[in-house]
């Protein structure tokens, strides 16, 4: 693949749209907010490291079948900025808030990475307005001790240094070997690309200190009701295919599939596979409903 075909295939169209109006869902608190298709809701949630604009290259095969809500958490992106950094609390209780300015009673939660906590805090706070779980890349858990270490890494990195050093701390952490090697130079550059775009460091920061609060007990997972799919690529070098299985059995109703050749972030390395797994997912739960 040469250079500029890799490019492309890295490169994100991170503008917001000027026509779409911020929603209110709390005292002093507008998100930024897009919606697209029709049908049950599919509503994704960034990992502070992801802007709302980011989600369109890997759910608009979804968005045939779906509507896709992305919007942007309070403090990052186009959202609102509070002097406070939220809690997972505040994080939780604007989506419910946004839910119900969208008229949107229940939804499927599309995590990643560090957002898995806040997928796991919404289905505990509020149960009914969840219909499933979609996991990338979980970070909660048996594993969690483990991750929140890898989190103070790239914080001290982030505080010693600036965010490109960060982010070539935490490539090889997040990226695929096989992606590594066959996107090369061109690729890493691509992507750092729109990792600078996306975030600045004092939004990092703060992201990256909460990620390491909230409980990490694994019994709150045994109390989530609501469908769970564990979606894992079997290079993900934060969470094995084992450890993968073994947390999806915790919860009620889980399940562990496994990307072959991906990273921490599965759905990078294969957009359209991803999104047909969770559309079989859904349509699997919603057989049983």
């Amino acid at each position: 693949m040469s250079a500029d075909a890799v490019q492309d295939d890295y490169y994100h169209d991170l503008s917001y749209r000027e026509d779409t109006e911020p929603i209110r869902t709390r005292q002093g608190v507008e998100l930024y907010c897009e919606s697209t298709g029709e049908g049950i809701a599919i509503t994704t949630l960034n990992n502070f490291f992801f802007t709302a604009p980011f989600w369109r290259d890997y759910t608009d095969e979804l968005a045939k079948h779906y509507r896709i809500v992305s919007y942007d958490l309070c403090n990052h992106g186009h959202s609102t900025r509070l002097e406070q950094e939220p809690t997972w609390e505040e994080h939780a209780a604007d989506l419910a808030g946004l839910l119900d300015a969208l008229e949107i009673d229940s939804t499927y939660l599309l995590a990643s990475s560090a957002s898995t906590q806040l997928a796991r805090d919404v289905a505990l706070a509020y149960p009914d307005r969840v219909r499933g779980l979609v996991l990338a890349g979980p970070v909660i858990g048996p594993q969690m001790r483990r991750h929140r270490m890898l989190q103070r890494a790239w914080l001290r990195t982030l505080n010693s240094h600036d965010i490109p050093v960060l982010f070539s701390h935490m490539y090889p952490e997040f990226v695929s070997t096989q992606m590594i090697e066959e996107y090369g130079v061109p690729g890493f550059l691509g992507l750092r690309e729109s990792f600078l775009a996306m975030s600045t460091p004092e939004e990092l920061n703060n992201g990256l200190t909460l990620a390491q609060q909230g409980d990490a007990s694994s019994a709150l997972l045994t109390r989530i009701q609501a469908p769970t799919l564990i979606a894992l690529g079997d290079d993900d070098i934060l969470l094995g295919p084992t450890a993968g299985h073994e947390l999806a059995a915790l919860f009620p109703n889980g399940r562990c599939a496994i990307m072959p050749k991906a990273g921490h972030v599965p759905f990078l390395d294969d957009p359209l596979g991803f999104q047909e797994l969770v559309r079989k997912f859904i349509d699997e739960t919603e057989e049983h409903v």
